[in-house]
């Protein structure tokens, strides 16, 4: 019988890993090798990077053209394994460049620290006696990361919030704190284990978490862009009736969650291709723009807004959290993250979370073109049938024909890709 209870598995050297890898999963020493490999990481790299390391998962890293954000061109590097998903932010960014491209701004690289208080007979005294101490919290969250200070972020404020729950009211710290150049949990999370202990002993009470918060409010970035009717036409329909049928896909996920959720992971098909690409924390940015989708208004609600100026044209926007860094984590370390971040010269936090918002308004907007013309599935299909192709066995120009013929017929399943390619080689003997 197999056993996954593995004592000391990341004590042990990775030929040792391997090998009870591979005995477990009966796996041929091929996919091992594959396993194994790493790729422009160093095995002590990726070691060092996270737990119980056997190898890399690589994913396809692919360049979205076309960008010109605040009168300045980017070439943007998109880590992702969806098809059409860097050629439509090209194509859309393409297209808004008629009107000047997108201009972008922000909040500033502000995030929250939350500290959860319990166990006071008097919150608003409590809530009261910690403002109270606001000075002193600031010098001591200050005091632990002194390099933050000295370029200009820190601690910048204390603000205290009672939150009723099924366990009782609880008195909620919020550090306020400017990260600059940093995502920020690192230092935030210092600054308010820090501050705890003070808390219970001015207050009486029992700290629990002391935690940054993914829902950052004050770390915005805002992105808008405006698209001819006349680049919008295509050979069925004119720019002005593809515009109003952009509106009615936009006004059916603002006001359905159904729609929304669909709608808004489209956004974030182009924002978290970035957000790999530059080796920051997709899954911060994922919870936080939902929470935000959520928070912002009364429901679930749209994170982009489309509306049509005085002169026909399409116009879009976009807001959304973005604690993203340059410095620290991945974007440190990993060599691929690092030449990623050279190339889009970037050169602060705020300005790669501005370029993000961008691409992903430009996601949004060539989803919901597609969706308004043609259907999603069309340009969709034609990638990923090359994807069916290849895993049905079709090599070199095999790939581009089966595709074309899966395509042609809609018909894009591997059953179909394995009969197609049957016929094409018995052609070929022939």
């Amino acid at each position: 019988m197999k056993r996954s209870d593995v004592s000391g598995f990341y004590k042990k050297s990775p030929d040792e890993r391997w090998k009870i890898v591979r005995e477990f999963g009966e796996l041929e020493a091929a996919e091992i090798e594959t396993i194994r490999n790493t790729g422009a990481l160093r095995f002590e790299q990726v070691d060092r990077m996270i737990e119980n390391v056997v190898g890399a998962m690589p994913i396809p890293l692919g360049i979205a053209v076309n960008f010109r954000i605040n009168g300045r061109d980017y070439l943007i590097p998109m880590a992702i394994e969806e098809p059409s998903v860097v050629a439509a932010a090209s194509n859309a960014a393409r297209m808004a460049r008629e009107r000047g491209g997108f201009t972008t701004s922000g909040t500033g690289p502000i995030m929250l620290g939350q500290i959860q208080l319990v166990g006071v007979p008097d919150p608003q005294g409590a809530r009261m006696t910690i403002l109270a101490h606001r000075d002193e919290i600031l010098s001591l969250a200050n005091e632990k990361d002194p390099m933050l200070v000295k370029l200009g972020g820190g601690a910048k404020d204390v603000e205290v919030r009672i939150v009723d729950t099924k366990r009782g009211p609880m008195v909620v710290t919020h550090l306020v704190v400017d990260c600059r150049d940093a995502m920020g949990a690192n230092a935030v999370n210092t600054m308010a284990e820090a501050i705890a202990p003070h808390i219970e002993r001015w207050t009486g009470g029992r700290v629990y978490l002391r935690i940054i918060s993914n829902l950052a409010v004050r770390r915005l970035v805002r992105a808008r862009a405006v698209f001819a009717k006349e680049v919008l036409a295509t050979d069925e329909l004119k720019g002005e009736e593809v515009v109003d049928g952009i509106l009615e896909a936009f006004a059916f996920a603002d006001a359905d969650p159904f729609r929304c959720a669909t709608h808004n992971k489209g956004i974030m098909n182009g924002v978290d291709a970035v957000v790999v690409a530059t080796g920051n924390d997709w899954r911060a940015i994922e919870a936080g723009a939902h929470a935000y989708a959520a928070w912002k208004s009364d429901g679930y609600r749209s994170l982009s807004a489309w509306e049509k100026d005085a002169n026909g044209d399409l116009v879009g926007t976009i807001e959304l959290p973005m604690p993203v860094g340059l410095v620290g984590g991945a974007t440190a370390v990993h060599p691929t993250a690092k030449a990623n971040v050279r190339l889009l010269g970037v050169k602060s936090a705020q300005e790669l979370g501005e370029v993000i918002a961008a691409v992903g308004l430009a996601q949004n907007f060539a989803a919901l073109r597609a969706l308004a013309t043609e259907g999603i599935q069309r340009g969709h299909m034609s990638l990923h049938a090359r994807n069916i192709a290849a895993t049905a066995g079709a090599t070199d120009s095999e790939v581009d024909q089966v595709a074309e013929a899966l395509v042609k017929e809609r018909k894009v399943r591997m059953d179909r890709a394995k009969e197609v390619l049957a016929e094409l080689r018995g052609k070929k003997k022939s």
